[in-house]
């Protein structure tokens, strides 16, 4: 099973990446840090069953209509490779800017999370999000 870690830029893909997989790929806190796509298995402490699961760190994009390389790299990958399932990674400081990507996906027919990262930076700035939907 492969699941996709789609996101804009700079939202913490590669750190969730990393986490999963327990590898250590190159992070910034800059947008075109990842400029191709990786795969590694999860770690088998994350979930519960035979089956592998496969992780899948793309480029960021805004878009799934490209306007740059990278954003045809992960616009490609989810329409032609069909993962099983999506983890949109959502910077929770600009959640307007992730809105328009993550409707697009949504679109797609495979199953997305909306995972929402920074929210420590909301917390220090008082900024409450209303998580229901």
């Amino acid at each position: 099973m492969r699941i996709a870690l789609t996101g804009n830029p700079n939202s913490g893909k590669t750190t969730m990446y990393n986490a999963l997989t327990g590898r250590n790929e190159k992070i910034g806190n800059w947008a075109g840090v990842t400029v191709d796509r990786k795969e590694s298995p999860i770690k088998k402490n994350y979930y519960d069953g035979d089956k592998e699961l496969i992780a899948v760190d793309l480029p960021g994009a805004y878009s799934m209509s490209p306007f740059t390389s990278e954003e045809s790299i992960t616009s490609g990958y989810v329409k032609n490779e069909h993962p099983d399932a999506i983890i949109n990674i959502v910077d929770a400081t600009n959640l307007s800017r992730s809105l328009f990507f993550t409707t697009q996906l949504m679109e797609l027919g495979v199953p997305v999370v909306v995972a929402l990262n920074k929210s420590d930076i909301n917390e220090k700035k008082g900024t409450k999000i209303n998580e229901k939907l």
